[in-house]
Formats: C-alpha cells, sequence, structure tokens
C-alpha cells in the first residue's frame, strides 16, 4: 500500500520505510526483499543497482502501485493533486502499437481530460524535445527501437508526473543509440528536475545518470551501499567518462557487486 501526501517545496519525494516483499507460490515462499528503507529527495536522480534477481524492479513495481509491499511502508509525496503521482517507463518497448507517435505523447493528458488547446501545445513541446518532429504521424511499427523509447520517454515527460520511474529504459538499445538516449535523458532532467528512480544493471550508467546510487545485495535484496555520485552538472558524457573521478567510483562501486553477483550466481 502507497500512502500519498501533500508536500511543501524541497521535501522528501519518496519515503521508504522498512519495506520487505516475499511472494507466495503453493508452500513455497521467496523473499524478494528485505528492510528497504531509505530517503530520496524531491529533485533527485536515484539510480539502483544489484545482481539480477535481487528485487530491483520488485520494487519498482511497489513504488508504483503494481505491487504491494509484505511489510513496511511506502509515502510518496503529491505536491500538486493535479497531476499525476508517478509515471513507469518499461524496458521493453512500451509505445502502444495502435497509436501514433502523437497519440502516444498526448495518451495520458487525455485520460486527466487537460483542454484540447493546452494538450497539442504539450504534445508538440514534447515531441520536439525528444527529436521525433516529422514524425507525429507514425506508427510504432514505422520507427526504430531508439524512437519508441523516445515516444516513451516523452509520454511520461509529457504527463508531468510527480516521479518518473524508469526500469532499464535502455537495456535492450544498441550502444551508440544507448549513449544518445542517455545524453538526451540527462538533458531532460537537468532542464525540470523532477524525482527519478532508474533501475540499471550498468555501473557505468548509474554513474553517468545519477546523483546517488544504491546497491541491493543478492536475493533477497537488502541495501548494501548508498553511494553519492558527486561529479559535476550539467554533465556531458564523453567529458564525465574522461573525469578521474568517474574510474574511482566505478572501481569501488564494482568491488563491492562483484560479491554480490558471485553469491548470486551460488
Amino acid at each position: 500500500m502507497i500512502n500519498a501526501e501533500r508536500s511543501p517545496a524541497q521535501s522528501v519525494s519518496i519515503q521508504i520505510k522498512h519495506v520487505s516483499k516475499r511472494f507466495k507460490n503453493r508452500k513455497v515462499v521467496t523473499e524478494a526483499l528485505s528492510d528497504i528503507d531509505v530517503k530520496v529527495p524531491e529533485g533527485q536522480f536515484f539510480c539502483i543497482v544489484g545482481p539480477s534477481g535481487c528485487g530491483k524492479t520488485t520494487l519498482l513495481r511497489i513504488l508504483a502501485g503494481l505491487e504491494e509491499q509484505t511489510d513496511g511502508e511506502i509515502i510518496l509525496s503529491w505536491r500538486d493533486k493535479t497531476r499525476p503521482l508517478s509515471t513507469m517507463v518499461f524496458q521493453e518497448q512500451s509505445a502502444f502499437p495502435w497509436l501514433t507517435v502523437q497519440q502516444n505523447v498526448e495518451y495520458g493528458l487525455r485520460l486527466r481530460h487537460v483542454d484540447k488547446h493546452v494538450r497539442e501545445r504539450i504534445v508538440e513541446e514534447w515531441i520536439d524535445k525528444v527529436g521525433l518532429k516529422g514524425f507525429e504521424r507514425h506508427y510504432p511499427a514505422q520507427l526504430s527501437g531508439g524512437m519508441k523509447q523516445r515516444v516513451a520517454i516523452a509520454r511520461a515527460f509529457a504527463n508531468d508526473p510527480e516521479i518518473l520511474l524508469m526500469d532499464e529504459p535502455f537495456a535492450n538499445l544498441d550502444e551508440q543509440t544507448k549513449i544518445i538516449m542517455q545524453q538526451e535523458l540527462i538533458q531532460l532532467w537537468e532542464a525540470n528536475r523532477k524525482t527519478v528512480v532508474f533501475i540499471t544493471h550498468s555501473i557505468d550508467e548509474a554513474i553517468l545518470m545519477g546523483d546517488r546510487v544504491m546497491m541491493l545485495t543478492a536475493r533477497p535484496g537488502r541495501i548494501k551501499r548508498i553511494f553519492d555520485i558527486d561529479l559535476p552538472r550539467p554533465r556531458d558524457i564523453a567529458e564525465i567518462r574522461a573525469n578521474p573521478h568517474f574510474a574511482e567510483l566505478f572501481t569501488e562501486i564494482w568491488a563491492l557487486l562483484r560479491d554480490e553477483v558471485r553469491i548470486s550466481r551460488e
């Protein structure tokens, strides 16, 4: 269960209080998460890494209200109740195949009954921001994988949620497209500073994108450590990778994560 409460400016956006999750399948109980306790300030880009099966996606689904925690409490701050509380961008290309690019981007706005003229202005703005101008009438089947993810990201930002939840949105893209999408997302986020919870298997990506990185242990996922990513913003991917502190952070995170990956395979 999620509790949503009004929040003043510059407050804590997400409070995860001693959350655990167990799945029951007949007589078998699988503990996915154990005693996750963390706060995410408003406007922070918060990344989560960990070995496969450690409960990263489960935690994101709990935050989205798609799963319910077994123990603990989730409190999400909701400053403006005319806007949606959260929007989720999935790993799979999640553009609706029966809708055009324009119809996909305006989908959430239609559900909220946003005025037609306001809706058209917002949709035009976000299609332009993600580089899809000229493709408004195209269907997802006519787009590349990277363009489909641009549609999903534009739809999420256009709907103007308090919190953006992203589950490995670039995992299925080729390396060149992934780098371009990472840089574009950084720029979009830096322009409006939404609270983002971003799941990734990539240490590199977590450092590039995040203000903080939370590492989970092998299942059941517990907090192993939270790293402050004290790299300058605004960030350019090429410049950040050339920063000596980037390599230091990568080595430090991998040194801990490597052991958890080994445990997860035993």
